[in-house]
Order: structure tokens, then C-alpha cells, then sequence
């Protein structure tokens, strides 16, 4: 397997993780009966629980565009050390971005989050 798409299968690791951890969070915060139920009062969730449900949101959008970078990449045989580097840094700039907003760390976080740009770039920079 190509390692860009070994960097995609734990890409989609981190975010269920992240949703795990975002699910622990919400319950903790309004409980189990309410999780469950239809949501339609659903609360706004704050504190670590509003940022880890934020957080997981946001790698499901960037998930999207990283696993269509990729697979293009690796369909069209373009795959080469420019878009191993930016799947890595997109993976593990996805993975501190993920624990710098748990912890709450706004401006960091958004550096961060520009840095995993910085790997989808790179990738479509060979796509093109």
C-alpha cells in the first residue's frame, strides 16, 4: 500500500478517536438520556466538550479534502516524495491541532491548522 494512503487509514483513526473523545465529553456534559434523544434541544456544549466536538468537526471538513488529495494522487500515479511529505505533515499537523484545541490554545491552533494547509498544498501542487 502506497504510504500516502497508510497515512489516510490513520487520518480516519484520529477522527473517530477524536469523536470518541467528543461523545465522552458531551455525555459527561448533559448526559446520557439527552445524548441519546433527538437533539432537538440539544444544549451548546462548552468547555474541553464544546472544543473536542469543534475539533472533530473540523478534521471530518479537512478529512474530506486530504482523502480526495490523496486518492487522486494515488489513482493517477502521481505519488512521489512532495506528496508523502504533505500527507505527513498534514497527519500530524491534524493530530497536534487536535490536542492543542482540546487543551484550548487559540492562536496555536489556528498555526497549526494552517501547517496541515500546508500538506494539502503540497499534495496538489503534484496534482496539477
Amino acid at each position: 500500500m502506497k504510504p500516502e494512503l497508510t497515512l489516510l487509514v490513520w487520518a480516519v483513526l484520529l477522527a473517530f478517536v477524536q469523536v470518541l473523545v467528543a461523545v465522552q465529553g458531551a455525555m459527561m456534559q448533559v448526559g446520557l438520556t439527552t445524548l441519546v434523544g433527538n437533539r432537538e434541544k440539544f444544549p451548546e456544549l462548552t468547555g474541553w466538550a464544546g472544543r473536542a466536538t469543534r475539533a472533530h468537526r473540523n478534521m471530518v471538513h479537512n478529512l474530506l479534502l486530504f482523502a480526495a488529495l490523496v486518492l487522486v494522487a494515488v489513482v493517477a500515479d502521481r505519488t512521489n516524495g512532495m506528496t508523502l511529505l504533505g500527507a505527513q505533515i498534514f497527519f500530524w499537523a491534524r493530530l497536534a491541532y487536535a490536542i492543542v484545541y482540546l487543551v484550548g490554545l487559540p492562536w496555536v491552533r489556528t498555526g497549526v491548522w494552517g501547517v496541515s494547509v500546508v500538506g494539502l498544498a503540497l499534495i496538489f501542487a503534484q496534482l496539477v
